[in-house]
Formats: C-alpha cells, sequence, structure tokens
C-alpha cells in the first residue's frame, strides 16, 4: 500500500508546458542535421515520443529514476490490424507502420501490460509512429536486446550514449529562447525542463477539446490538480471568458443563497 501511494502523483512541480511551435522548430533543426548525427536524431525522436505519449523523463530517457523507461521491448509496430515482427520484418516494412504502442510494464501509475497505442500524426517526421520506427530500425541495426531502453543511442565511434533529462531540458530551453517570448516564456530557466513535454502534451490536447477524462488516462494523472493548471493557462481556453461572462446575466430566485466554500 505504501509503494503504491509513493508512486501517485505528487503535488505538480510549475514547470510550463511545452507548445507545439517549440516542437516543431526542433523537428526543422533535426531535419537538416548532417548524416551519422545519431545522438541528436535520438534527442529528437525522444521529445516528440514524450510530448504525444504524456511521459515523464524518466520513462522516456536512459537514466536513474523511480520509473523504468520504456524499451526497444516494450515497442509495437502496426500495419492497419498488423502487428509487424520487430525481428523479422524489413526496414521498409518497419516505415509503413500506421500505428505504435508502447506497452507499460513497472512505469509510475500505469497498470502492468497496458499498451498506449497512437495513430500517425499526419506530419512526415513529428509523428510518434514515425519517431518509435526510427528508434527501431536504430536500436535494431546494433543488435540491441530488448531490454535496451530506447534512449540509449549507439555512436559511429562503437560506443554508446544516453539520452538524459539533462540534455533533454537544454535543448528545449534553447528551442525557446530562439522562438522568444511570444509564446508566454519568461527569462526564468525553470520554466522549462524535461517535464514540459508532459504537460505539453496534455495542454494540446486540452486545446484540441479532447475530454479531460480521456487525457488523465493517457497521462495516467490520478488527480485534477494537472488540469486545474492547464486550464488556467491555456490561453486559447480562456480567451473569451470575460466576454462570454459579460453576456451571461441571470436573476436568482428568491432567497437562494450561494454556498461560500
Amino acid at each position: 500500500m505504501q509503494a503504491a501511494w509513493k508512486k501517485a502523483d505528487p503535488p505538480p512541480t510549475r514547470v510550463k508546458p511545452i507548445p507545439m511551435s517549440v516542437i516543431r522548430r526542433i523537428c526543422l533543426v533535426a531535419q537538416a542535421l548532417p548524416p551519422n548525427s545519431f545522438f541528436l536524431e535520438a534527442v529528437t525522436d525522444m521529445i516528440i515520443i514524450a510530448f504525444f505519449y504524456l511521459l515523464r523523463p524518466g520513462e522516456y530517457t536512459d537514466s536513474k529514476s523511480d520509473t523504468k523507461p520504456f524499451t526497444l521491448g516494450d515497442v509495437q509496430l502496426f500495419i492497419g490490424p498488423t502487428r509487424l515482427n520487430l525481428d523479422t520484418a524489413t526496414d521498409a516494412e518497419l516505415r509503413m507502420a500506421r500505428a505504435a504502442s508502447l506497452t507499460f510494464t513497472t512505469q509510475k501509475n500505469g497498470i502492468p501490460n497496458e499498451v498506449i497505442k497512437l495513430g500517425r500524426s499526419g506530419d512526415p517526421f513529428c509523428c510518434p509512429t514515425f519517431a518509435l520506427v526510427r528508434r527501431v530500425i536504430h536500436l535494431r541495426s546494433n543488435n540491441a536486446p530488448p531490454h535496451t531502453p530506447l534512449a540509449r543511442v549507439f555512436l559511429a565511434s562503437g560506443t554508446t550514449k544516453s539520452v538524459t533529462p539533462a540534455v533533454i531540458t537544454n535543448l528545449l530551453r534553447q528551442a525557446v529562447r530562439f522562438l522568444g517570448t511570444g509564446l508566454g516564456f519568461t527569462p526564468d530557466p525553470d520554466e522549462v525542463s524535461a517535464r514540459s513535454l508532459r504537460a505539453g502534451g496534455a495542454m494540446a490536447l486540452l486545446v484540441s477539446k479532447v475530454d479531460t477524462d480521456v487525457i488523465r488516462l493517457l497521462g495516467r494523472w490520478r488527480s485534477d490538480e494537472m488540469f486545474r493548471y492547464l486550464h488556467l493557462t491555456a490561453e486559447p481556453i480562456m480567451r473569451n471568458f470575460a466576454k462570454r461572462m459579460l453576456n451571461a446575466d441571470y436573476t436568482m430566485a428568491p432567497n437562494q443563497l450561494v454556498p461560500m466554500h
């Protein structure tokens, strides 16, 4: 029981959600990288995966944390209802995948063997399915065993390197600085971190008017605290509230009181 409580959502740390424009900027730069930029390509792919699957840093980076990172063996790729065999399918067949899923094992707040499956985003690069395809192809080409974290990178030198929360945070802050203050960020660097991707994905769904119960299931939140924060910081949602309130006149029934607590 105590272990279960420890894995429940802690009080939220106030980081700002990363908007889609930042993700698109990072993807644009990644597509112009020189050949064999394996590490930066992997960092970009893990950012895409974290944003769309609403993942915690410990789940999408290769670092010590209180949860288990997703591994090569946790990935499934699909063409229609057919699940591809990641051991025997060709790279060309993998790139034809229309959907990709992650299977939870011991990740925080996740139910063992629960599967979250997403289809293509419609973008040829900034897509959770294509990002997972790229990670599978990279790891498979280096004979990585199934337990290898998706954030493990095999370099041309024959060594490996890990995508860590610090690396993710640094790249996100660079992109935010490049795009300027128009996104609503201040010079405070603590506003942006590897945790911002999970909040950013949830905000994108919220602004897209996806039901909050569905977002909660996808993000595995056990409380409403995150949604209270997201609602109050989502400018597209709050934009017309004052105008709507101005035109929402009403009358009260006699002796009808409103509770104050």
